[in-house]
């Protein structure tokens, strides 16, 4: 195990910037630096092979400066005192020409913040081979089938300080694993994130996407319609991210861009979503040096809150929820480590039909979901989601890694893939949710830090409009 970077090193590197700024802009400019040291390690194999092992190790410094007026933010990788001075110099170069900034909302003042949960240290400082084992066990699972994807190991180590006087630290760690197995041209698909590396089984990831590929050949073709949906936590990861980012995020929401409506039963009762970054290993602080704690977003089904930086959260007379992320001024405060669970004891509302079915395609999570549809489909991924409405959250998109007919709760053949447009909120409103299943899922995704635990949903409608290449 290689021996941790020094603990300090991240703030005073942000604390640098900052006597910087004091000394070239004097004691009236405001600043915040945040400063990340990341370790990034990737173990990805196709053909069944690795074929790729990388890592590397960098510094990130962003500054937000706010002199005579006027707003301007910007970044770095260089942390010598040369490339430190540079930043600054150019930082200050540019802000003078800015436009006003009349919504500045000043700086996070001090404020005690303790320290978020525990990181792994076997994670953080995981080896090529411990990744490579999980993709020999993958591929080994898939039993001759061509399996593609990515084992990864993730170490951030984060400080943030500002001119207030205000300064915080944390660390986060994160493993996930993401694989495909193929089989006559079916593909099937299991991926997970985890805090520890230890959670991610490569030889259970790899034969669930090997069984999914081989029960999804030789498909049929389906008329457009609306299908009763049994939505895998995949897919249920997609139905969050939009959620977060143009529905709960209160820039948004004072603009009149959003369909929240807090204190408003805008979904089903069976529904409750909360973000909860220290739930896991997240740094307990954003981008603003923002506390970071727990927010329901949705309870049984009433909407509850919307995400808030100190910018939306001026803006609509109320303190930040601790959701500030780089480049919000532009596009807002978003919740990025949702958990959507339900908190009633009524799980499936729907009576089964007969006697739940489990295999390789339908894992025991979602068994008891599928015991009660009559006509319906169990879709295992969303790809190539795209926004048709941002108000009403109506989205276009594209199933993918398999989908199957069920006829009296019982899988009987697969699908091929369908193209379709959905308001998310509507599907989750009020009466629409059939079923949660009690099981989450962690899902990866693409920006390191960010995930969405998810259980299966049933849902009473969905609207297909057509095949993949329509």
């Amino acid at each position: 195990m290689r021996a941790t970077n020094r603990p300090g090193s991240e703030l005073d590197l942000a604390s640098q910037v900052i006597e910087l700024v004091q000394r070239l802009a004097g004691p009236t400019a405001s600043a915040e630096v945040t400063v990340t040291r990341a370790e990034l390690a990737l173990t990805r194999f196709a053909n069944s092979f690795i074929h790729q092992n990388v890592g590397e190790t960098h510094h990130t410094v962003r500054l937000r400066l706010h002199v005579a007026g006027r707003t301007v933010a910007s970044s770095g990788s260089v942390g010598t005192q040369d490339g430190l001075r540079a930043l600054v110099e150019r930082t200050l170069a540019a802000v003078r020409l800015g436009p006003l900034d009349p919504a500045w909302p000043g700086l996070t003042p001090p404020t005690p913040i303790p320290p978020g949960a525990p990181v792994d240290e076997a994670t953080a400082y995981a080896e090529p081979g411990e990744r490579a084992d999980r993709v020999r066990a993958f591929v080994a699972a898939a039993d001759g089938l061509e399996t593609a994807g990515y084992c990864r190991t993730t170490h951030r180590s984060s400080a943030f300080a500002n001119s207030a006087g205000h300064s915080v630290r944390g660390r986060t760690a994160e493993a996930a694993m993401d694989g495909i197995a193929r089989c006559g041209g079916a593909d099937g698909v299991a991926r997970l994130a985890a805090d520890r590396l230890a959670d991610l089984d490569g030889s259970v990831l790899g034969a669930r996407a090997a069984g999914k590929a081989r029960a999804a050949t030789d498909p049929v073709e389906l008329p457009p319609g609306r299908y009763e949906v049994v939505l895998e936590p995949a897919a249920v990861a997609d139905l969050l991210q939009n959620l977060s980012a143009f529905g709960f995020n209160g820039k948004r929401h004072h603009e009149g861009q959003s369909f929240a409506e807090p204190g408003t039963a805008q979904f089903d009762p069976l529904v409750t979503l909360v973000d909860d970054p220290l739930d896991r290993s997240g740094p307990p602080f954003d981008v603003e040096g923002t506390r970071r704690a727990a927010l329901t977003l949705v309870d049984a089904g009433v909407t509850a809150a919307v995400g808030h930086d100190r910018r939306s959260a001026a803006l609509a007379g109320t303190t930040s929820t601790g959701h500030a992320v780089p480049g919000g001024a532009a596009w807002g405060p978003v919740p990025r480590n949702l958990r959507l669970t339900t908190t009633s004891t009524e799980a499936v509302r729907q009576p089964s039909s007969g006697a739940a079915q489990t295999g390789p395609v339908v894992a025991p999570e979602t068994a008891a979901l599928l015991a009660g549809v009559r006509r319906g489909l169990l879709v295992s991924d969303f790809w190539y989601t795209r926004v048709l409405d941002p108000k009403s959250l109506v989205i276009t998109g594209l199933t993918r890694n398999g989908v199957w007919l069920v006829e009296e709760g019982v899988v009987t053949r697969a699908v091929r893939d369908l193209r379709f447009t959905e308001s998310y909120p509507r599907a989750l409103g009020p009466g629409a949710v059939f079923g949660v299943g009690h099981t989450l899922a962690r899902q990866p995704d693409r920006v390191d830090g960010v995930w969405w635990e998810a259980p299966a949903l049933r849902l009473a409608a969905w609207n297909f409009t057509g095949g993949a290449s329509g």
